[in-house]
């Protein structure tokens, strides 16, 4: 197939322009943790800031990598790239490193409560159906 004859679809562009805006927030999160905002880390109790600020360098760099990996991801899907999959791929990668260390090695349940549970389920949804998109959308020629 010719890819330069591929049409980009009008979801493509709005579902790119949405994750994006999404990952955003994911990057400010974390880049505000690990840069400790006053103005940000305010609205969290001492005991949860003392949970953020132990986590190992392993799950901090998980949480990076599907952080940086999503917003990426949302990049080169607009750019049409086919490594939006890849970013997408890794972005999972991370988050399933460190949903373990949040809910099965750690006291991360307990300390965040049931809204970070829900959360983490949205997220879940969230990356893995950009990945199965960006890989659709890779299959059909549309990225390259």
């Amino acid at each position: 197939m010719n890819h330069a004859t591929v049409k980009t679809p009008v979801h493509l562009w709005i579902i790119g322009i949405v994750s994006l805006l999404w990952n955003s927030i994911g990057a400010f999160d974390y880049s505000a943790t690990q840069f400790r905002i006053e103005s940000y880390m305010s609205n969290f109790t001492p005991e949860q800031l003392d949970y953020f600020y132990s986590f190992p360098s392993w799950v901090d760099s998980a949480w990076a990598v599907g952080v940086w990996g999503s917003l990426l991801g949302s990049i080169f899907l607009l750019a049409r790239k086919a490594w939006a999959v890849w970013l997408f791929g890794a972005s999972i990668l991370g988050l399933a490193v460190s949903t373990v260390y949040n809910f099965v090695l750690s006291t991360g349940m307990e300390m965040m409560g049931e809204a970070a549970t829900w959360m983490t389920v949205v997220i879940w949804v969230i990356v893995l159906s950009l990945f199965f998109y960006a890989r659709a959308m890779a299959k059909r020629g549309v990225l390259t």
